[in-house]
Protein backbone atom coordinates (compact mmCIF):
# COMPACT_ATOMS: atom_id res chain seq x y z
CA UNK A 1 0.00 0.00 0.00
CA UNK A 2 1.18 3.00 -0.91
CA UNK A 3 -0.38 5.48 1.39
CA UNK A 4 1.64 6.69 4.22
CA UNK A 5 -0.40 6.29 7.80
CA UNK A 6 0.84 8.41 11.02
CA UNK A 7 -0.53 9.01 14.37
CA UNK A 8 -0.64 12.32 16.26
CA UNK A 9 1.10 14.86 13.57
CA UNK A 10 0.97 18.41 13.85
CA UNK A 11 -2.02 20.12 13.46
CA UNK A 12 -2.65 21.90 9.57
CA UNK A 13 -4.40 24.42 7.93
CA UNK A 14 -7.90 23.04 7.89
CA UNK A 15 -9.64 22.89 4.36
CA UNK A 16 -13.00 21.18 4.72
CA UNK A 17 -14.66 17.73 5.44
CA UNK A 18 -14.91 14.52 3.03
CA UNK A 19 -16.19 10.65 2.92
CA UNK A 20 -12.80 8.75 2.88
CA UNK A 21 -13.09 4.91 1.04
CA UNK A 22 -10.29 2.84 2.69
CA UNK A 23 -11.19 0.33 -0.28
CA UNK A 24 -11.36 -2.54 2.28
CA UNK A 25 -14.96 -1.50 3.42
CA UNK A 26 -17.80 -0.61 1.67
CA UNK A 27 -19.14 2.15 4.28
CA UNK A 28 -17.18 5.35 3.86
CA UNK A 29 -15.30 6.92 7.41
CA UNK A 30 -15.58 10.69 7.74
CA UNK A 31 -12.18 12.26 7.38
CA UNK A 32 -10.97 15.68 8.48
CA UNK A 33 -9.49 17.22 5.85
CA UNK A 34 -6.10 19.82 6.40
CA UNK A 35 -3.38 20.79 4.07
CA UNK A 36 0.32 20.82 5.17
CA UNK A 37 1.66 23.54 2.98
CA UNK A 38 5.42 22.83 4.36
CA UNK A 39 5.00 19.10 3.54
CA UNK A 40 2.97 19.54 0.55
CA UNK A 41 0.53 16.89 1.33
CA UNK A 42 -3.21 16.49 2.40
CA UNK A 43 -3.95 15.24 5.62
CA UNK A 44 -6.64 12.91 5.99
CA UNK A 45 -7.59 12.55 9.77
CA UNK A 46 -9.69 9.89 10.24
CA UNK A 47 -10.96 8.35 14.19
CA UNK A 48 -8.31 6.44 14.67
CA UNK A 49 -5.67 6.78 12.10
CA UNK A 50 -4.04 10.27 9.66
CA UNK A 51 -3.23 9.44 6.17
CA UNK A 52 -0.86 11.33 4.32
CA UNK A 53 -1.05 12.30 0.64
CA UNK A 54 1.64 14.09 -1.41
CA UNK A 55 -0.14 16.91 -3.35
CA UNK A 56 1.51 15.93 -6.73
CA UNK A 57 0.41 12.16 -6.09
CA UNK A 58 -3.04 13.20 -6.37
CA UNK A 59 -5.40 13.07 -8.95
CA UNK A 60 -9.07 13.36 -9.56
CA UNK A 61 -11.29 10.46 -11.03
CA UNK A 62 -12.92 11.85 -13.95
CA UNK A 63 -16.60 11.09 -15.54
CA UNK A 64 -18.28 11.47 -12.00
CA UNK A 65 -22.06 11.91 -12.48
CA UNK A 66 -22.03 14.97 -10.13
CA UNK A 67 -20.11 17.86 -11.55
CA UNK A 68 -20.26 19.93 -8.23
CA UNK A 69 -18.47 17.05 -6.33
CA UNK A 70 -15.09 16.11 -5.99
CA UNK A 71 -13.49 12.17 -6.40
CA UNK A 72 -9.88 11.99 -5.56
CA UNK A 73 -7.23 9.21 -5.65
CA UNK A 74 -3.31 8.74 -4.41
CA UNK A 75 -1.80 7.93 -7.72
CA UNK A 76 -0.45 3.96 -7.53
CA UNK A 77 -3.04 3.15 -5.14
CA UNK A 78 -5.84 1.64 -7.43
CA UNK A 79 -8.65 1.45 -4.38
CA UNK A 80 -8.84 4.45 -1.96
CA UNK A 81 -11.03 6.94 -2.37
CA UNK A 82 -12.11 10.85 -1.44
CA UNK A 83 -15.14 12.13 -1.64
CA UNK A 84 -15.33 16.02 -1.29
CA UNK A 85 -19.09 17.60 -1.47
CA UNK A 86 -17.86 20.45 -3.37
CA UNK A 87 -14.99 21.78 -5.16
CA UNK A 88 -13.10 24.26 -3.17
CA UNK A 89 -10.19 22.25 -3.26
CA UNK A 90 -9.56 21.58 -6.53
CA UNK A 91 -7.47 24.83 -7.58
CA UNK A 92 -4.70 24.14 -4.52
CA UNK A 93 -4.46 20.50 -6.05
CA UNK A 94 -2.31 21.47 -10.01
CA UNK A 95 -1.71 18.08 -10.63
CA UNK A 96 -4.91 16.50 -10.29
CA UNK A 97 -5.62 16.37 -13.73
CA UNK A 98 -2.23 14.72 -14.46
CA UNK A 99 -1.77 11.89 -16.60
CA UNK A 100 0.08 8.45 -14.71
CA UNK A 101 3.83 8.29 -16.79
CA UNK A 102 3.64 4.94 -19.08
CA UNK A 103 5.38 2.32 -17.49
CA UNK A 104 7.04 -0.45 -19.46
CA UNK A 105 6.11 1.45 -22.89
CA UNK A 106 7.58 -1.92 -24.72
CA UNK A 107 5.41 -4.65 -23.15
CA UNK A 108 2.51 -1.91 -23.72
CA UNK A 109 3.35 -2.07 -27.46
CA UNK A 110 3.41 -5.69 -27.84
CA UNK A 111 0.36 -6.32 -26.00
CA UNK A 112 -0.99 -3.82 -29.02
CA UNK A 113 0.45 -5.87 -31.31
CA UNK A 114 -1.24 -8.62 -30.25
CA UNK A 115 -3.79 -7.36 -29.98
CA UNK A 116 -4.14 -5.92 -33.58
CA UNK A 117 -2.71 -9.84 -34.85
CA UNK A 118 -5.83 -10.89 -32.73
CA UNK A 119 -8.23 -8.85 -34.43
CA UNK A 120 -7.04 -9.85 -37.73
CA UNK A 121 -6.71 -13.27 -37.12
CA UNK A 122 -10.31 -12.95 -36.14
CA UNK A 123 -11.75 -11.02 -39.27
CA UNK A 124 -9.63 -12.64 -41.95
CA UNK A 125 -9.97 -15.83 -40.84
CA UNK A 126 -12.66 -16.94 -38.50
CA UNK A 127 -15.27 -14.80 -39.29
CA UNK A 128 -14.94 -16.37 -42.69
CA UNK A 129 -14.68 -19.69 -41.84
CA UNK A 130 -17.74 -19.35 -39.58
CA UNK A 131 -19.75 -17.20 -41.93
CA UNK A 132 -19.24 -20.38 -44.46
CA UNK A 133 -20.31 -22.93 -42.23
CA UNK A 134 -23.27 -20.97 -41.17
CA UNK A 135 -24.34 -19.85 -44.26
CA UNK A 136 -25.15 -24.07 -44.82
CA UNK A 137 -27.13 -24.49 -41.97
CA UNK A 138 -29.42 -21.44 -42.78
CA UNK A 139 -32.75 -22.42 -43.05
CA UNK A 140 -34.76 -21.18 -46.89
CA UNK A 141 -37.16 -19.11 -44.56
CA UNK A 142 -34.72 -17.08 -42.74
CA UNK A 143 -32.33 -16.59 -45.71
CA UNK A 144 -35.05 -14.71 -47.70
CA UNK A 145 -35.99 -12.78 -44.58
CA UNK A 146 -32.38 -11.78 -44.61
CA UNK A 147 -32.70 -11.09 -48.43
CA UNK A 148 -35.72 -8.64 -48.22
CA UNK A 149 -34.84 -6.57 -45.05
CA UNK A 150 -31.32 -6.36 -46.69
CA UNK A 151 -32.86 -5.25 -49.92
CA UNK A 152 -35.14 -2.44 -47.69
CA UNK A 153 -32.10 -1.34 -46.12
CA UNK A 154 -30.24 -0.83 -49.91
CA UNK A 155 -32.75 1.11 -51.35
CA UNK A 156 -33.30 3.37 -48.46
CA UNK A 157 -29.34 4.33 -48.60
CA UNK A 158 -28.98 4.87 -52.38
CA UNK A 159 -31.79 7.14 -52.00
CA UNK A 160 -30.26 10.82 -52.42
CA UNK A 161 -33.73 12.87 -51.58
CA UNK A 162 -34.45 11.39 -47.87
CA UNK A 163 -37.68 11.06 -48.67
CA UNK A 164 -38.10 7.38 -50.24
CA UNK A 165 -36.52 4.26 -50.51
CA UNK A 166 -35.53 4.80 -54.56
CA UNK A 167 -38.64 2.67 -56.08
CA UNK A 168 -38.63 -0.85 -58.17
CA UNK A 169 -39.36 -0.48 -62.08
CA UNK A 170 -42.66 -2.34 -62.40
CA UNK A 171 -44.12 -1.34 -66.22
CA UNK A 172 -46.14 -4.26 -66.88
CA UNK A 173 -45.00 -5.36 -70.19
CA UNK A 174 -41.36 -4.70 -69.40
CA UNK A 175 -41.75 -6.93 -66.12
CA UNK A 176 -43.42 -9.50 -68.42
CA UNK A 177 -40.17 -9.36 -70.64
CA UNK A 178 -37.79 -9.58 -67.54
CA UNK A 179 -39.72 -12.73 -66.72
CA UNK A 180 -39.42 -13.73 -69.71
CA UNK A 181 -35.59 -14.11 -69.54
CA UNK A 182 -35.76 -15.34 -66.05
CA UNK A 183 -37.90 -18.19 -67.91
CA UNK A 184 -35.28 -18.91 -69.89
CA UNK A 185 -32.07 -19.04 -68.43
CA UNK A 186 -33.79 -21.32 -65.41
CA UNK A 187 -35.02 -23.34 -67.64
CA UNK A 188 -33.53 -26.95 -66.15
CA UNK A 189 -31.95 -25.51 -63.16
CA UNK A 190 -31.67 -26.68 -60.05
CA UNK A 191 -32.84 -23.69 -57.98
CA UNK A 192 -32.12 -23.57 -54.19
CA UNK A 193 -35.84 -21.84 -54.27
CA UNK A 194 -37.66 -19.29 -56.08
CA UNK A 195 -35.54 -16.15 -57.43
CA UNK A 196 -36.94 -12.46 -56.61
CA UNK A 197 -35.62 -10.14 -59.49
CA UNK A 198 -36.60 -6.41 -59.21
CA UNK A 199 -35.37 -3.78 -61.14
CA UNK A 200 -34.84 -0.61 -59.13
CA UNK A 201 -34.93 2.75 -60.49
CA UNK A 202 -31.10 4.37 -59.79
CA UNK A 203 -28.68 5.31 -62.78
CA UNK A 204 -26.08 2.98 -61.71
CA UNK A 205 -24.89 0.64 -64.17
CA UNK A 206 -24.63 -2.12 -61.87
CA UNK A 207 -26.53 -5.79 -60.89
CA UNK A 208 -25.89 -7.60 -57.50
CA UNK A 209 -27.57 -10.74 -55.88
CA UNK A 210 -28.47 -10.99 -51.95
CA UNK A 211 -29.16 -13.71 -49.90
CA UNK A 212 -32.47 -15.35 -50.64
CA UNK A 213 -33.08 -15.48 -54.20
CA UNK A 214 -33.07 -11.74 -54.67
CA UNK A 215 -31.25 -10.53 -57.82
CA UNK A 216 -31.61 -7.06 -58.64
CA UNK A 217 -30.87 -4.56 -62.00
CA UNK A 218 -30.24 -1.25 -61.85
CA UNK A 219 -31.66 0.62 -64.50
CA UNK A 220 -28.55 2.41 -65.45
CA UNK A 221 -27.66 -1.04 -66.58
CA UNK A 222 -30.35 -1.81 -68.71
CA UNK A 223 -29.98 1.77 -70.64
CA UNK A 224 -26.46 1.09 -71.22
CA UNK A 225 -26.64 -2.83 -72.56
CA UNK A 226 -26.86 -2.47 -76.24
CA UNK A 227 -28.64 -5.93 -76.62
CA UNK A 228 -30.80 -8.34 -74.09
CA UNK A 229 -28.34 -10.41 -74.64
CA UNK A 230 -25.77 -8.34 -72.45
CA UNK A 231 -28.44 -8.35 -69.83
CA UNK A 232 -29.12 -11.85 -69.75
CA UNK A 233 -25.69 -12.04 -69.38
CA UNK A 234 -25.09 -10.56 -66.38
CA UNK A 235 -28.66 -11.77 -65.29
CA UNK A 236 -26.94 -15.53 -65.72
CA UNK A 237 -23.39 -14.69 -63.39
CA UNK A 238 -26.07 -13.26 -60.77
CA UNK A 239 -27.65 -16.52 -60.63
CA UNK A 240 -24.43 -18.54 -60.67
CA UNK A 241 -24.13 -16.53 -57.37
CA UNK A 242 -27.19 -17.16 -56.24
CA UNK A 243 -26.70 -20.82 -56.70
CA UNK A 244 -23.61 -21.22 -54.67
CA UNK A 245 -24.91 -18.81 -51.70
CA UNK A 246 -22.30 -16.34 -52.14
CA UNK A 247 -24.48 -13.60 -50.99
CA UNK A 248 -25.26 -15.46 -47.87
CA UNK A 249 -21.69 -16.20 -47.35
CA UNK A 250 -20.52 -12.09 -47.99
CA UNK A 251 -23.55 -10.72 -45.57
CA UNK A 252 -22.63 -12.74 -42.84
CA UNK A 253 -19.12 -12.49 -43.49
CA UNK A 254 -19.61 -8.80 -43.60
CA UNK A 255 -21.89 -8.48 -40.96
CA UNK A 256 -19.56 -10.46 -38.18
CA UNK A 257 -16.48 -8.19 -39.22
CA UNK A 258 -18.40 -5.08 -38.75
CA UNK A 259 -19.83 -6.25 -35.62
CA UNK A 260 -16.28 -6.93 -34.10
CA UNK A 261 -14.90 -4.05 -34.81
CA UNK A 262 -18.17 -2.26 -33.75
CA UNK A 263 -17.25 -3.76 -30.10
CA UNK A 264 -13.44 -2.56 -30.52
CA UNK A 265 -14.47 0.68 -32.00
CA UNK A 266 -17.59 1.85 -31.21
CA UNK A 267 -18.23 3.48 -33.94
CA UNK A 268 -20.53 0.68 -36.02
CA UNK A 269 -23.72 0.73 -34.95
CA UNK A 270 -27.39 1.38 -36.05
CA UNK A 271 -27.87 3.55 -38.98
CA UNK A 272 -23.95 3.45 -39.68
CA UNK A 273 -23.95 -0.45 -39.77
CA UNK A 274 -26.88 -0.53 -41.86
CA UNK A 275 -25.49 1.56 -44.51
CA UNK A 276 -21.89 0.07 -44.68
CA UNK A 277 -23.45 -3.55 -45.12
CA UNK A 278 -25.41 -1.97 -48.20
CA UNK A 279 -22.45 -0.53 -49.40
CA UNK A 280 -20.39 -3.94 -48.89
CA UNK A 281 -23.48 -5.69 -50.42
CA UNK A 282 -24.06 -3.43 -53.76
CA UNK A 283 -20.36 -3.51 -54.43
CA UNK A 284 -19.73 -7.12 -53.34
CA UNK A 285 -16.11 -8.70 -53.82
CA UNK A 286 -16.06 -12.37 -54.27
CA UNK A 287 -13.13 -14.85 -53.67
CA UNK A 288 -12.21 -15.37 -57.26
CA UNK A 289 -12.54 -18.87 -57.09
CA UNK A 290 -16.50 -17.92 -56.53
CA UNK A 291 -16.31 -15.68 -59.98
CA UNK A 292 -14.60 -17.73 -61.65
CA UNK A 293 -17.35 -20.42 -60.63
CA UNK A 294 -20.05 -17.68 -61.31
CA UNK A 295 -18.76 -16.89 -65.09
CA UNK A 296 -18.67 -21.03 -65.68
CA UNK A 297 -21.84 -21.31 -64.40
CA UNK A 298 -22.99 -18.23 -66.80
CA UNK A 299 -21.30 -19.47 -69.64
CA UNK A 300 -23.37 -22.82 -69.24
CA UNK A 301 -26.42 -21.44 -68.94
CA UNK A 302 -26.29 -19.21 -71.25
CA UNK A 303 -25.21 -21.85 -74.07
CA UNK A 304 -28.18 -24.17 -72.83
CA UNK A 305 -30.82 -20.86 -73.54
CA UNK A 306 -28.86 -20.55 -76.73
CA UNK A 307 -27.52 -17.38 -75.55
CA UNK A 308 -23.76 -16.10 -76.25
CA UNK A 309 -21.67 -16.26 -73.42
CA UNK A 310 -19.83 -13.32 -75.19
CA UNK A 311 -21.95 -10.73 -74.80
CA UNK A 312 -21.13 -10.36 -71.29
CA UNK A 313 -17.34 -9.42 -72.56
CA UNK A 314 -18.64 -7.02 -75.31
CA UNK A 315 -20.60 -5.39 -72.49
CA UNK A 316 -17.74 -4.67 -70.49
CA UNK A 317 -15.27 -3.65 -72.88
CA UNK A 318 -17.47 -1.02 -74.64
CA UNK A 319 -18.40 0.37 -71.30
CA UNK A 320 -14.27 0.77 -70.98
CA UNK A 321 -13.95 2.95 -73.87
CA UNK A 322 -17.34 4.80 -73.71
CA UNK A 323 -16.73 5.82 -70.06
CA UNK A 324 -13.19 5.79 -68.93
CA UNK A 325 -12.75 5.23 -65.18
CA UNK A 326 -15.00 2.14 -64.40
CA UNK A 327 -18.23 2.43 -62.15
CA UNK A 328 -20.50 0.13 -60.60
CA UNK A 329 -20.17 -3.71 -62.08
CA UNK A 330 -17.52 -2.70 -64.44
CA UNK A 331 -15.63 -1.89 -61.34
CA UNK A 332 -16.85 -4.53 -59.20
CA UNK A 333 -15.83 -7.02 -62.08
CA UNK A 334 -12.29 -5.31 -62.53
CA UNK A 335 -11.43 -5.31 -58.77
CA UNK A 336 -10.51 -9.09 -59.67
CA UNK A 337 -7.24 -9.79 -61.08
CA UNK A 338 -6.78 -10.91 -64.25
CA UNK A 339 -10.23 -9.45 -65.79
CA UNK A 340 -8.30 -9.82 -69.36
CA UNK A 341 -8.61 -13.74 -69.04
CA UNK A 342 -12.22 -13.20 -67.96
CA UNK A 343 -13.07 -11.85 -70.85
CA UNK A 344 -11.45 -13.86 -73.24
CA UNK A 345 -12.60 -17.00 -71.30
CA UNK A 346 -16.45 -15.70 -72.01
CA UNK A 347 -15.77 -15.40 -75.70
CA UNK A 348 -13.66 -19.21 -76.01
CA UNK A 349 -16.67 -20.58 -74.39
CA UNK A 350 -18.79 -19.19 -77.20
CA UNK A 351 -18.15 -21.52 -79.99
CA UNK A 352 -17.81 -20.72 -83.72
CA UNK A 353 -20.23 -22.80 -85.04
CA UNK A 354 -22.85 -21.76 -82.50
CA UNK A 355 -26.82 -21.28 -83.98
CA UNK A 356 -28.10 -18.62 -80.92
CA UNK A 357 -31.42 -17.36 -80.54
CA UNK A 358 -32.39 -13.85 -79.77
CA UNK A 359 -33.40 -13.06 -76.26
CA UNK A 360 -36.00 -10.95 -76.93
CA UNK A 361 -37.81 -9.88 -79.73
CA UNK A 362 -37.70 -6.19 -80.74
CA UNK A 363 -40.95 -5.38 -78.81
CA UNK A 364 -39.79 -6.97 -75.66
CA UNK A 365 -36.27 -5.86 -75.24
CA UNK A 366 -38.17 -2.12 -75.94
CA UNK A 367 -40.43 -2.85 -73.18
CA UNK A 368 -37.39 -4.09 -70.66
CA UNK A 369 -35.88 -1.02 -71.69
CA UNK A 370 -38.73 1.28 -70.95
CA UNK A 371 -39.45 -0.84 -67.59
CA UNK A 372 -39.05 2.01 -65.30
CA UNK A 373 -41.74 4.07 -67.14
CA UNK A 374 -44.91 3.64 -65.89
Amino acid sequence: MSTVIRVGTEPAAFVGEAAFFDGDMAVPQNATLTLDEGARELVIALAQSEHRWPLDKIREVPDQAGRDVLMLRLDGDPVQRLFLPNRTLAPRLPDRTRRAPVSRPGRIAAWAVAAVGAVAVIVLLLVPRLANQLADHIPPGGEHALGEVTLTQIRSALDQTGLQPVPFCTAPEGMAALDQLETRLTAGLDLPGPLSVHVLDHDMVNAFALPGGYIVLFRGLIDAAETPEEVAAVFAHEIGHVISRDPTRHALRSAGSIGVLGLIFGDFAGGALVLFLAERLIDATYARDAEEAADRFAHETLLAAALPPSAIGSFFERLLKENGEPEGIVAHFLSHPQMGDRIAAARDATPDNAVFRPALTDPEWSALRKICRQ
